[in-house]
């Protein structure tokens, strides 16, 4: 016998005691957990905890999330395949650290992007070149990637003992570098030893001489004090933009309800822009810092890093081939740069 509406409302009603108390139904929660493998007081970490707690706030109580920071929980080269793995929830991994999984994460290690100006970078990574990079991101590491990229900042060079005043200095030097074929390349062709030394053990392996150099930015030195670890000595040559990709698992987000997938979405969209602004700043002010605590800048003119771009620029495609970036991404960097190869 089919029930209608009317007869099941009725019936419920005729199954509960008269004046019993009103039960209402448990809220389904949603529990959250954000690997980052920076200190607390870095500006990923800042614009993650707020957006966080911005989509809790709107989530009417749904989400419950906890940040893992300093590497606790991951380092950012191993939470790819965490994610993969259903280890975490999610993460804001920077591209150089998923170059293993993704190569085409490399492509800011190209030529035509080095040394540009934010306004370039941000035509690149926010139109098809970015587009075809959170495809294959989707794709490899099963995440839904949430919106435009945080940036971290202009990445250049630092050293312990040599002064560097222009980019011959660092011949012969051993340089860390956060992770990357493409930043290996780049080391290799200046005359470099390239080194890949995970960012918690950075501060211990600098003090230790593990390498002479690194190439980070001014706020990531500034958050871990790199200056206790012997850094002397800056080149900034803004060599390329380091970015950080915000990503959610799939099968977890998927079982969301629409409307909460919307608030993650949304709010990205809304604070992103406020986001970039204040790393920009922060990377102002961490200069400051730094040269507080005794490490001397040297500034390449416009003129003199474009012409050391001009160097590279014959080289595009042999470092493509040798990092494993695509020629259609080469094609759509080139495109966003404005610049032939």
């Amino acid at each position: 016998m089919r029930v209608t509406r009317r007869g099941f409302v009725a019936a419920t009603a005729a199954a509960v005691p008269l004046g019993a108390p009103f039960v209402a139904r448990a809220q389904t929660t949603y529990k959250l957990r954000c690997s980052l493998d920076t200190a607390p007081s870095h500006g990923r970490n800042v614009s993650i905890r707020d957006y966080l707690g911005k989509v809790a706030a709107a989530s009417g109580g749904r989400l419950q999330w906890k940040m893992f920071e300093s590497g606790s929980l991951f380092p950012d080269l191993e939470v790819g395949k965490a994610l993969i793995q259903d280890q975490v929830e999610m993460a804001c991994p920077g591209s150089w650290t998923i170059t293993g999984i993704v190569p085409d994460a490399d492509f800011f290690q190209l030529p035509p992007l080095y040394a540009q100006s934010i306004a370039t970078v941000h035509r690149v990574i926010d139109g098809p070149a970015g587009e075809y990079l959170d495809h294959q991101i989707a794709t490899r590491l099963r995440v839904s990637v949430l919106g435009p990229w945080l940036d971290l900042g202009f990445q250049n060079w630092y050293s312990t003992k040599r002064p560097l005043n222009s980019l011959a200095d660092l011949r012969g030097l051993k340089i860390r570098n956060p992770g990357g074929a493409g930043q290996s390349w780049r080391a290799r062709f200046l005359g470099g030893i390239p080194n890949t030394t995970a960012w918690p053990q950075v501060p211990l392996a600098l003090s230790q001489g593990t390498f002479d150099a690194l190439v980070s930015t001014n706020e990531s030195l500034a958050s871990a004090k790199l200056w206790d670890s012997g850094v002397r000595y800056a080149y900034e040559d803004h060599q390329f933009i380091g970015e950080y990709i915000p990503m959610i698992r799939a099968d977890w987000f998927g079982k969301l309800p629409a409307d909460l997938q919307k608030t993650f979405i949304t709010v990205w969209a809304e604070n992103i822009p406020t986001y970039r602004v204040r790393m920009a700043a922060a990377q102002v002010e961490a200069r400051k810092l730094l040269e507080q605590h005794g490490v001397k800048f040297v500034d390449p003119t416009p003129a003199q890093s474009a012409a050391e771009r001009a160097k590279m620029m014959p080289h595009t495609a042999e470092e493509a081939r040798a990092i494993h970036v695509s020629p259609e991404m080469v094609k759509l960097v080139l495109a966003g740069a404005g610049a032939t190869g």
